[in-house]
């Protein structure tokens, strides 16, 4: 057995005989000591406050059946190539809210402070991210289809269209606001 062993290193160190290193460029070298960019971290997580008496409560979504993997919303008026662009993303996303995770009650607050404050900042296009889902058993993705739901209501938004793959796909919303 030593002998085998001994003669496949002599086998690998004669094919090795004629292999340098390789210089690495500076530029790879530079790649790979970049530290990456920190991730986009929701701006819109605090613990909601506490509803008061006259608060509306957010649609109850028990009875919708699971939503499509794909979800798009346009008012009248919200032209076919600016629904296009949404699509693709196509402009700058300019925010964006996770919401996935929360209560249907919580994350109704949240998205709902957060497309009044884009607005007012003057934003036209956020990302909203519900989820998929994945995790939610029999229930299906209830906040997903709540989110559908809600948007459609809400007046300072004039469409919506999920995510690309990229940017979170089913489990996230593109959204066209009213300038």
């Amino acid at each position: 057995m030593a002998h085998e062993e001994h003669d496949d290193a002599a086998i690998f160190r004669a094919a090795m005989r004629d292999v340098r290193p390789l210089e690495a460029s500076v530029d790879a070298r530079l790649e790979l000591d970049r530290p990456k960019p920190p991730r986009k971290r929701a701006r819109h997580r605090r613990e909601p406050d506490p509803p008061t008496a006259g608060e509306r409560v957010p649609p109850p979504t028990a009875d919708v059946a699971s939503p499509p993997e794909r979800l798009a919303f346009r008012h009248a008026g919200v032209r076919d190539g600016e629904m296009r662009r949404l699509r693709r993303a196509t402009g700058a996303i300019e925010d964006e809210i996770d919401l996935h995770g929360l209560t249907r009650a919580h994350a109704y607050r949240l998205l709902c402070g957060f497309l009044e404050d884009s607005r007012a900042r003057g934003l036209r296009r956020v990302r909203v991210i519900h989820g998929k889902g994945l995790r939610s058993g029999a229930r299906g993705a209830v906040l997903k289809a709540a989110v559908d739901a809600w948007l459609r209501e809400r007046p300072e938004v004039l469409a919506f269209s999920s995510a690309r793959p990229a940017d979170g796909g089913g489990g996230a919303l593109y959204v066209l606001l009213r300038a």
